[in-house]
């Protein structure tokens, strides 16, 4: 090239779109390595009509390099919640897991594979419809009865959606929370989420900076003890074993109780039952103020029994019905398939948040269409994805909440952080410290506020290390 073509194409590339050019900030994954942890719970939980003893966790540690040659290796992590993301009346637990497990291995293969650059919201917006072509394929290879749902190849592609974004924080040495800028990720919104966001960007919804503490969400499981007389043996292991002892252990404020939502009397009495061990013990701790979620796991029939429940509980105690602060998805998943459980009448009460159908842009539309209020976010179906819906959520005015999937260690760490840095999510659950806190050990001289809490609120304001902030 002579030296007057040569000015006149780096003049036509200065003028050109920054979009257009390659971002120096970039990076690409240049290896992936996975490995699993087995844990059993000290005590069960049951949700969504299924009683669960253990979890299987998925870490994944992903190599990248960005574009001037530096290398670093990034870290997810996430429970292989497969009886919450893959349920089944027809397929035994081993089957459902080994499904997610098999997709897995796809998984890290495909991103291992992947060479382009990019941001990690923009390598995931290009690998997720890989990723969910691998889980069609599992289902043809492993003939599976049931088809895996989205929301579990989800879940099973959440820790290598991490370990990119851990790794691309680390690249720019700060928390990836500082990484969602215009300088980082030059895109606006409509590539993403469609012409209603065009000139808008991450940025304007992500907190560069965590709030410096947040109640913790303590679970009372449905077939949690209640009261002493509910227990029929107790653990033993030095851990509260009653809602009234943990209310004491953590100072808790807040309490998401389990439902079943086939039995309504049954659920109306758990909620009162709930209400009568706080209003017993919170008094005396000085707590003038509390508050509940109830989550029935998609299982009421309709919405009439959530109405009707809500009722009931209202004219047995007016004060514990306004205590409710949000209800979680409480009917059937497909949304499509059961156009009739609108839930307008039952906003008007309360914010109904969607949960377990949440996977994509399409689904929390057509939720906003049949009168859900709000949206559960969760680093189980992705970081780039929980990020997007984030954004759409607030421009939408939706109540919004983040859950955990009982997740333990670092992947806590991963949801915790999603709270603190997400504007309108007041609280943050941690279920792994009540079911299975021998996977929180290890973390905790580290994270000490997050890991061990005492005054009912989680010490979020830590969360500032490189990357995910967790290794």
């Amino acid at each position: 090239m002579n030296n007057v073509n040569r000015r006149s194409f780096l003049g036509a590339l200065a003028l050109a779109p920054q979009a257009l050019r390659a971002n120096p900030l970039d990076m690409r994954v240049e290896g992936v390595e996975t490995e699993e942890e087995s844990y059993v719970y000290r005590t069960p939980i049951k949700f969504g009509g299924t009683v669960l003893d253990r979890v299987t966790l998925l870490n994944v540690k992903v190599r990248a390099r960005n574009r001037g040659g530096q290398q670093v290796t990034g870290f997810g992590s996430m429970p292989l919640g497969n009886v919450w993301g893959y349920p089944s009346k027809t397929m035994k637990y081993e089957q459902t897991l080994g499904a997610m497990q098999a997709l897995a291995r796809k998984v890290r293969a495909i991103t291992a594979d992947y060479r382009d650059y990019g941001h990690p919201v923009e390598l995931n917006y290009h690998l997720e419809e890989q990723w969910l072509k691998a889980a069609a394929e599992v289902n043809a290879e492993l003939k599976l009865a049931e088809p895996m749902p989205k929301l579990a190849a989800l879940v099973t592609a959440s820790p290598f959606d991490a370990a990119m974004h851990d790794a691309y924080g680390k690249l720019c040495g700060a928390s990836v929370y500082h990484c969602y800028t215009r300088e980082h990720l030059r895109e606006n919104l409509d590539r993403y989420l469609g012409d209603e966001f065009k000139g808008d960007h991450l940025e304007r919804y992500v907190l560069k900076d965590p709030k410096p503490r947040m109640p913790l969400y303590h679970l009372v499981g449905a077939v949690d003890p209640i009261f002493e007389s509910d227990i029929q043996k107790r653990v033993g292991d030095g851990l509260p074993e009653t809602l009234p002892e943990w209310i004491e252990y953590n100072g808790l404020t807040h309490l998401k109780i389990k439902l079943n939502g086939d039995n309504l009397n049954w659920d109306r009495d758990r909620v009162l039952a709930v209400d009568r061990a706080a209003s017993q013990t919170m008094p005396k701790r000085g707590t003038q103020q509390w508050f509940y979620s109830l989550d029935f796991n998609e299982k009421c029939p309709n919405v009439k029994y959530l109405l009707d429940m809500l009722k009931q509980v209202k004219e047995k105690s007016a004060a514990g019905f306004e205590r409710i602060q949000y209800i979680e998805q409480p009917t059937a998943r497909d949304l499509k398939a059961h156009r009739e459980n609108v839930m307008h009448q039952a906003s008007k009460l309360r914010p109904v948040v969607i949960d377990e159908s949440l996977t994509d842009l399409e689904s929390l539309r057509l939720a906003r269409e049949m009168g859900y209020t709000g949206a559960a976010l969760k680093a189980c179906k992705g970081q780039a994805q929980a990020l997007l819906m984030a954004a759409a959520a607030q421009k939408w005015r939706m109540f919004l909440c983040v859950q955990d999937l009982t997740c333990p260690g670092a992947s806590l760490i991963h949801s915790a952080s999603l709270a603190a840095h997400v504007p309108g999510v007041a609280a943050i659950e941690a279920n792994a410290r009540q079911y299975c806190p021998v996977a929180n050990k290890p973390w905790e001289k580290k994270f000490p506020g997050i890991f061990v809490v005492k005054d009912g609120t989680m010490q979020t304001g830590v969360l500032t290390g490189p990357g995910l902030g967790a290794v």
